[in-house]
C-alpha cells in the first residue's frame, strides 16, 4: 500500500503529466507551436480585465489582446503607430491633437467603433465615483484633472471632442512630449458603451460586463473563457480591422504565483513562455540553455511602500532608517540574482535621457541608528512590531525574510510577514490597511513621469497617504516645460524631496529574466516587456 506521501507524489506525478501532455501525446509547446496557439505563464490572478480599474501587469499582458486605443507600440522600439486611429495631426503649439479614426475599425460584436466611444470611455475614466487609480493618465488633457477631482461637473469643458464618427479631437493643457505613449496605455483604451451599461452604470465597478459571454473588445483577440486561477483564453477576433496580419490562433494565459511551478511547466512543455524564473535557476539556465533564456532591462523599481498615516511611519526619521538598513547589494547578490541594480531613488536612472539626482539614503546602518534613537527608539526599544505586507510569490518572501533579518539585526526592530493572494493586497493597499507593502512599478511609457506622477497627492497609485504641496507644484511645473533640461531640472528637485522624506523605500531597478521558447517570433526584449501579440507568431524553423 503506498504511504500518504508516496500517494501525493504519485498524484502530483500524474496532474503534471495531465498538465504537460507527458506520455499522453504532444505537450502544449508541440500542438501550439503547430496549431499557432501561444501559451503563456502569467503570474498572478487578474483582478479584473475592466481596463478602467485595474492597475496590473497581468491585467496589461491580457488587455493587449482584447482591446486596443488610438496608438500602438513598435514591438520592437515602443515608438508610437497608427492604431484605431490611422493618423493624426499636430498643431503647431503642441496643444491640439487630431486623431482619425479608421472608417474600417468595429468592436468585436460587429458594432462600428467611433470617435464618440473614445470620448465616452475617457469620461468614464475620468469620473470620479467610479474610482480609477490611473485616471490621472489623462490630466494632460485641458480641465480633465479639474473634471476628476470635482472642480467642474460638466464633460463638455474637458478637451475630448468627438468632431464627427472618425475624427477626435484632444486639447492638451500644456505640450506634453509623451503623450502619444501615453495613449498606448490601457487606462486611455476605449470600452464598448452599450456594454457597460448593459450591466449597469458608467461608473459601477466589477459587473458582468467582463465576463467572457458579455466581453466586446476591439484588440486582435476576444475572450473566449476565463476559468479562475487557471486559464484565460483569447482567441482571434475576426472583426479587428487588420485581422488578416494576426498569426496567432489563439493565446492562453495561465496564472501561476509559484514561480518553480512555473519554471517546471515550461521545462516540461507545458509553456511557451514563463513570466518569472526561480533566482536559483537563472544560472542554471544561462549556462544549460542559453537560447532559452534572456535577460534585459526593464523600465521599473522594486520598492517597498510605507503608510505614512500610522505611527511611527509617519516620521521621516524611522523611514529613512528602515531604508538606509536596506543592504540591496546582498539581496540582488543572494536573492534575486538576475543581474538587477540596486535602487535608491525611485526613477531608473537613464529613463529617456534623465537620471536622478544623488540620494542621500545609502547603505548606513550606523546612521540609520543614530536617525532611529533620535526618532525615539534607541536601540529599537519601545518600537512596535509593524507587518510587511506582500502578495503570494516565493520571490517576494524570500526577499521579505532577508529585509525582516537585516532590520532585526541591524536596528532590533521586529517585523511580522504577512503573504495575501493579489486581490486582497490590492485591496489592502489601495485602503492604506497595511504598515509596510511590497511593491513594485513598471513604467507605463518610457519617461520619468511615469514614476514621479504617480506620488502626487491623492494618486490613485500613490498608496501612502504621503503628500507634499512642494512636490505637486514640481510635477505640475514640469508639465508646462517644453525644455527637456528645465523640465529634468524640476522632476530632480522633485525627487529630492521623495529622497528626503522616504515615503518609499527603493530596493532595486528590475531587469526582465525571460524563459522563452526559440519557436515564438517576433518577440522582441524592451524597456517595458510589451509584446503585442499582433506580430508574434510561432515556428519550428529558424530566423536570422
Amino acid at each position: 500500500m503506498l504511504t500518504v506521501h508516496a500517494r501525493t507524489a504519485a498524484w502530483l506525478a500524474f496532474c503534471m503529466a495531465l498538465l504537460t501532455g507527458c506520455d499522453l501525446g504532444p505537450t502544449n509547446v508541440e500542438s501550439g507551436t503547430r496549431e499557432q496557439v501561444l501559451h503563456l505563464g502569467n503570474g498572478t490572478e487578474p483582478q479584473d480585465l475592466d481596463p478602467h480599474i485595474v492597475t496590473g501587469v497581468s491585467e496589461h499582458n491580457i488587455l493587449s489582446a482584447l482591446l486596443e486605443g488610438l496608438v500602438g507600440e513598435n514591438p520592437e522600439t515602443l515608438e508610437p503607430v497608427p492604431g484605431m486611429a490611422a493618423y493624426w495631426a499636430i498643431s503647431a503649439d503642441g496643444l491640439k491633437y487630431t486623431f482619425f479614426i479608421r472608417k474600417e475599425a468595429r468592436w468585436s460584436n460587429g458594432d462600428p467603433l467611433t470617435a464618440d466611444d473614445f470620448a465616452w470611455s475617457w469620461q468614464r475614466l475620468l469620473t470620479p465615483t467610479l474610482g480609477a487609480e490611473y485616471a490621472y493618465q489623462l490630466y494632460p488633457v485641458k480641465n480633465a484633472r479639474a473634471y476628476h477631482q470635482g472642480e467642474i461637473t460638466d464633460f463638455n469643458e474637458v478637451g475630448v471632442r468627438a468632431l464627427d464618427a472618425h475624427t477626435l479631437e484632444v486639447t492638451l493643457a500644456n505640450p506634453t512630449p509623451y503623450f502619444l505613449s501615453l495613449l498606448a496605455h490601457y487606462s486611455t483604451w476605449p470600452v464598448h458603451p452599450p456594454t457597460i451599461l448593459a450591466h449597469g452604470a458608467m461608473d459601477d465597478r466589477g459587473t458582468l460586463w467582463t465576463r467572457p459571454d458579455n466581453y466586446v473588445g476591439n484588440g486582435p483577440f476576444t475572450l473566449r473563457s476565463w476559468r479562475l486561477n487557471y486559464l484565460v483564453e483569447v482567441e482571434r477576433n475576426p472583426h479587428y480591422w487588420d485581422a488578416d496580419s494576426v498569426r496567432l490562433n489563439a493565446i492562453r494565459f495561465y496564472p501561476v504565483e509559484n514561480t518553480r511551478t512555473e519554471e517546471r511547466m515550461f521545462r516540461t512543455g507545458a509553456l511557451h513562455v514563463a513570466y518569472s524564473t526561480p533566482s536559483e535557476k537563472i544560472v542554471v539556465y544561462e549556462e544549460e540553455a542559453p537560447e532559452l533564456i534572456t535577460i534585459s532591462p526593464y523600465l521599473g523599481t522594486y520598492f517597498y511602500r510605507f503608510n505614512v498615516t500610522r505611527k511611527p511611519l509617519d516620521d521621516a526619521r524611522v523611514r529613512r532608517a528602515l531604508s538606509m538598513t536596506v543592504d540591496r547589494e546582498a539581496i540582488i547578490d543572494a536573492v534575486t540574482r538576475g543581474g538587477q541594480l540596486p535602487a535608491y531613488s525611485f526613477t531608473p536612472p537613464g529613463t529617456r535621457g534623465y537620471d536622478p539626482p544623488p540620494s542621500p539614503i545609502q547603505h548606513d546602518p550606523e546612521a540609520a541608528r543614530q536617525l532611529l534613537a533620535e526618532a525615539g527608539f534607541p536601540g529599537g526599544e519601545g518600537f512596535p512590531e509593524l507587518e510587511l505586507l506582500y502578495n503570494t510569490s516565493e520571490g517576494h518572501r524570500r526577499i521579505a525574510e532577508a529585509i525582516q533579518q537585516m532590520w532585526k539585526t541591524e536596528l532590533g526592530i521586529d517585523i511580522r510577514l504577512a503573504n495575501t493572494d493579489w486581490k486582497v493586497y490590492l485591496s489592502r493597499t489601495n485602503t492604506l490597511d497595511y504598515d509596510i507593502s511590497r511593491a513594485g512599478w513598471i513604467g507605463d511609457y518610457p519617461d520619468p513621469n511615469t514614476f514621479l506622477g504617480m506620488m502626487l497627492s491623492g494618486g490613485g497609485n500613490n498608496r501612502t497617504g504621503w503628500s507634499n504641496p512642494e512636490y505637486d507644484a514640481l510635477i505640475a511645473r514640469a508639465a508646462t516645460l517644453a525644455n527637456q533640461e528645465e523640465r529634468y531640472a524640476a522632476f530632480q528637485e522633485a525627487e529630492r524631496i521623495l529622497d528626503r522624506e522616504a515615503p518609499l523605500l527603493p530596493i532595486y531597478t528590475y531587469t526582465r529574466v525571460t524563459l522563452r521558447r526559440p519557436v515564438v517570433k517576433n518577440w522582441f526584449p524592451n524597456v517595458l516587456d510589451h509584446h503585442p501579440y499582433k506580430y508574434v507568431f510561432l515556428s519550428e524553423q529558424r530566423t536570422e
